[in-house]
């Protein structure tokens, strides 16, 4: 087995800490280490430094290579600039050179995982599955009607693996409102999708080819011809793989799911973030970073990276990010929205913020 890492997405909704020069993987949002090199860490023993590849944009090159200085340097891929993880995928699945029926193992750079052994017995028995051939993904256990995640929806039969079950999935559901989101979960079927997967580099690529040739062609084509990454990227859809290949191949009923209860959270939000720390350090829901101070709040998030303190009296359900040259204010039911700022901050060319 090796593992591709997708150290890519700008990480929005992190803003104003996110930044297009240092995005969200390279974070150490849960202190110490980046998301990054937790998620390099977590794979141990299962996959070795040499067998991790890292696809990430150009310009984070150098991160990657200071914040993980026992991956081999050949072992970074580098786009020349992002077309969403079909095209990672796949360029990772054509360039990267293993033997064919070896295992592949994707998955996020930025995710949090609790019970990394959990984790690596899931993986274990995915393995097991995708050798033989199946597109197999980790379905994460439900525990609330989140409408921020997509959904993978189970066969209601399956067999084990490794001591785990194992379900054909029935299809795939993009982040849902509120009512159909609850309906997933009272059908007691229905995962959060993760974006984590397994197969056999042979069997992504093929499928890949049936289901999404307008992603595999520019790049084969591309690269059959010599032409450098930068001629070819411009003639890539930008489209997820969930989109491209899981969900026409899950009509076709080749592609399976393991469940796994890992305490996971892609960490996706300031308010995933403080439902993250505060479940880490215990009941009280005030989390400060930095130079903070707090008075008779509750449900706080308070990050302060702007070189003074910042004093909180009295707050419900906020988040407070100050950094430099940004403060950011915002209800934590409206935390998802940072990302809309962030849009009207592309198309004003405020690049300073950004």
């Amino acid at each position: 087995m090796y593992a591709v890492i997708l150290a890519g997405g700008g990480g929005t909704r992190l803003w104003p800490l996110s930044r297009v020069a240092r995005p969200k993987p390279f974070l150490p949002l849960l202190g110490g280490d980046s998301l990054l090199q937790r998620t390099v860490a977590r794979l141990s023993p299962l996959v070795q430094a040499d067998d991790i590849y890292l696809v990430t944009d150009e310009r984070h090159g150098p991160l990657v290579r200071e914040q993980l200085p026992d991956v081999p340097a050949a072992n970074l891929v580098l786009e020349p600039v992002g077309r969403n993880t079909a095209a990672a995928v796949a360029l990772a699945a054509l360039i990267i050179e293993r033997p064919e029926d070896e295992v592949m193992l994707v998955l996020p750079a930025d995710h949090r995982v609790t019970d990394e052994a959990a984790l690596r017995r899931a993986l274990g028995a995915a393995g097991s599955l995708a050798s033989e051939g199946r597109l197999v993904t980790l379905g994460i256990r439900a525990t609330l009607a989140e409408t921020g995640y997509g959904y993978i929806v189970a066969s209601g039969a399956g067999e084990r693996r490794e001591g785990l079950p194992t379900f054909t999935v029935e299809r795939f559901v993009e982040k849902p409102s509120p009512e159909r989101a609850e309906e997933l979960l009272a059908g007691g079927r229905a995962l959060w999708n993760a974006g984590i997967f397994l197969w056999r580099r042979d069997a992504v690529r093929e499928g890949l080819r049936r289901h999404a040739p307008h992603v595999t062609g520019p790049l084969e084509e591309g690269l059959a011809a010599g032409r450098s990454l930068a001629e070819i990227y411009p003639h890539v859809p930008a489209t997820s793989i969930d989109y491209a290949l899981l969900e026409p191949a899950s009509v076709e009923g080749a592609v399976s799911v393991v469940p796994a209860d890992v305490g996971w959270s892609d960490v996706g939000s300031w308010a995933a973030l403080l439902d993250a720390r505060a479940e880490e350090g215990g009941p009280r829901r005030v989390v400060g970073d930095g130079e903070t101070m707090d008075e008779g709040s509750e449900d706080v998030l308070v990050h302060s990276a702007g070189g003074r303190l910042v004093v909180t009296v009295g707050l419900r359900g906020t988040i407070v990010v100050d950094t430099p040259d940004v403060v950011l204010v915002c209800a934590r039911e409206q935390a998802q929205d940072v990302r809309r700022v962030v849009d009207r901050l592309v198309a004003a060319k405020e690049s300073d913020h950004l």
